[in-house]
């Protein structure tokens, strides 16, 4: 089995399973062959067209064309779902991040929507956007465009991790299509959310992992552990679930220096590196804070081990940790849940490599810290993304669908289905401790957005329903696994194929039925009020505390080269000096206010929204209807 650039690189996980399926299935297992295929003397000439392609495959330039126009067709199917978009609809996760962006970008500082400190590796990256721009949606079309570049990295990157697990090019071409067209992967690249990028990091992070764990030469590992390290860095800077990853790194550079399973030199060139990474994230941390002084750190880490500590959270953190899980693997289509147990099964099985068991061993920590992490750190609210959560253990989809492909082109028939029975267990499990455990809560307060994968395998856009979205992910599992019985090895390729259209097709469903209506449910509080309102991108604005919330998160961006403040000026509060607009909500009639002809309540007048308003303020303009008056000084 060989990588994608060495031939005498490690194996990966699924080579001593296929040598255990020889054993057992009696079947021929080379690359391609299946155990009811006939003698190669027996078998047909390959057609004319056939060899001419296999020719034209053996050229240098063909699988680097191949893989360049491949990743230029998922960067424009990126653009073709979400350079539509031109302002925040996800708060206040995209706020805080433009926010950071617009520092980033050498712009003054203005509030911050999220109130907390957040990390700046993502803003960073799509920083040059708002540098650019003048003016608010077109940095936001820059910035959807930055996100279609880095996250269709994808695809390249699958094609290697598949290589590295033996699948030959057009296998692993085909893996590498199917895995970066899935909605976990694309949906969250259509907002200015850092889940973008970090599965492009954490394919890093793992392939540099491998690569330095398998023979090879001391420069070409030491390269490997580097790219690791950085990748875990980056991933640091870039959200909280970096943390683990950073820790996971440490963990293992440790192990392996001190048993000698690589070179000394290569593991100390991985531990400079994430040394500086390490540095440079903390150096990045501190130039955001200094930008908003009077802005506290998130402190995510805390809660989660607070509430790890207490008991009585206890129970409801493992089954929301089961929740996380469920979601991952049934947005993986059952798959996951195969790569899953294989990774188990590897890092306990002495057989397999050093490189593959440590893969492996990370590959699983990774996903069940982030699953059990998130279970503790959100809120204790009656949301039912509490449960089960789309988002937090989605980075993880690419490395384990990948992962589960490979199982299918190179595992024999009766592996394949042992692994794929073990998996529907643990999905099935997972799923009930969640309905079980929380019953009627899983119907109080849905939100489309959050649960997306789910709605569309349950074939309904109106809630939450775990059965029949646990069918729709066996469903299309057993259905591949149905071809692979009947065809063997020789027809996985057109199942994959078949696969990818219907990732395709699902990313389309999605972004038809859940991206584009929640963002067009935020259209009037981000851009039509400002509008309405006459708020230009360079004024200064004071918005009330009784604004609706998503006025108040998508307003700081909108107010793109002056800053927002939030402040109770109309009780008081001094407004700043600076500002120029305030934006009130509009004052509701009083108890004891006269009524009109018909006996109904007289209307406020928009001047007392503001009951001491000071010299030189005067109001601008207002909508009654939509709840808001606009005053302006001078």
């Amino acid at each position: 089995m060989t990588s994608a650039g060495s031939n005498n690189e490690g194996s990966v996980p699924v080579q001593p399973l296929i040598d255990s399926a020889h054993a057992t299935d009696g079947q021929t297992l080379k690359e391609g062959g299946d155990g009811n295929e006939t003698g190669a003397a027996e078998q047909k000439a390959p057609p004319a067209a056939l060899l001419r392609l296999r020719a034209l495959a053996a050229h240098r330039w063909f699988w680097p064309t191949a893989v360049l126009l491949g990743y230029l067709a998922q960067t424009a199917f990126r653009l073709s779902l979400s350079i539509h978009n031109y302002y925040p609809s996800v708060h206040a996760d995209e706020d805080g991040y433009l926010a950071i962006a617009r520092v980033l970008a050498g712009r003054p500082a203005s509030e911050m929507p999220t109130g907390v400190i957040i990390p700046g590796g993502y803003p960073l990256l799509i920083s040059p956007a708002l540098r650019i721009a003048d003016n608010p949606a077109t940095a936001y079309h820059l910035i959807m465009g930055i996100n279609a570049v880095l996250n269709a990295l994808v695809f390249p990157l699958a094609f290697v991790a598949a290589r590295r697990l033996g699948l030959a090019r057009p296998h692993a071409f085909l893996a590498g299509t199917a895995v970066a067209l899935v909605p976990p992967v694309i949906f969250y690249s259509q907002f200015v959310m850092t889940d973008a990028v970090l599965p492009v990091l954490l394919l890093v992070w793992l392939i540099g992992m491998h690569g330095w764990l398998s023979p090879g030469s001391l420069r070409r590992r030491s390269l490997h552990a580097v790219a690791m390290s950085l990748a875990a860095g980056y991933s640091m800077a870039t959200h909280d679930r970096g943390g683990v990853v950073v820790a996971l790194t440490a963990l293992v550079l440790l192990v392996v220096l001190a048993f000698g399973w690589a070179p000394r030199l290569s593991s100390a060139a991985g531990i400079g590196a994430l040394g500086v990474a390490f540095l440079g994230v903390k150096l990045l941390a501190s130039y955001v804070t200094s930008q908003f002084k009077d802005v506290p750190g998130a402190g995510v880490g805390n809660k989660v081990f607070d509430n790890l500590e207490t008991r009585k959270l206890l129970g409801t953190i493992i089954v929301r940790t089961f929740g996380e899980l469920w979601y991952f693997m049934i947005s993986t289509y059952g798959l996951g849940a195969i790569a899953f147990v294989l990774c188990v099964v590897a890092v306990f099985q002495r057989r397999f490599p050093v490189a593959e068991r440590v893969v492996a061993f990370c590959m699983v920590a990774m996903l069940c810290g982030t699953a059990l992490a998130s279970a503790a750190g959100l809120a204790d609210d009656n949301r039912v993304d509490n449960w089960v959560y789309a988002r937090y253990c989605a980075v993880l989809v690419p490395v384990f669908l990948v992962a589960g492909l490979a199982v299918l082109f190179r595992a024999g028939t009766r592996s394949v289905l042992r692994l794929a029975g073990i998996g529907a267990v643990v999905l099935v499990v997972a799923g009930l401790s969640v309905t079980e455990y929380a019953g009627s809560k899983l119907n109080v307060w849905i939100i489309p957005w959050a649960v997306p994968d789910a709605q569309f395998l349950a074939s309904t856009w109106d809630g939450l329903h775990m059965g029949r979205t646990t069918l729709g992910a066996l469903a299309v599992l057993a259905a591949c696994l149905l071809l692979r019985v009947a065809g063997g090895r020789r027809v996985v390729a057109a199942v994959v194929g078949c696969l990818t259209i219907f990732a395709a097709f699902a990313t389309v469903a999605v972004t038809d039925n859940v991206a584009e209506p929640h963002s067009k449910t935020r259209k009037y509080e981000s851009v039509g009020l400002a509008k309405e309102a006459g708020i230009g991108k360079d004024d200064s604005v004071i918005l009330d505390w009784d604004l609706p919330w998503g006025t108040r998160m998508s307003l700081a961006f909108e107010v793109y080269g002056g800053r927002v403040w939030t402040s109770n000026v109309k009780h008081g509060n001094t407004p700043p000096e600076q500002a120029t607009a305030m934006l009130l909500t509009y004052p509701k009639p009083k108890e004891d206010a006269a009524k009109d002809a018909k006996g109904k309540e007289a209307e406020p007048k928009p001047e007392s929204s503001w009951e001491k308003p000071l010299p030189g303020w005067h109001v601008a303009k207002y909508n009654a209807e939509r709840g808001w008056v606009l005053w302006r000084k001078g």
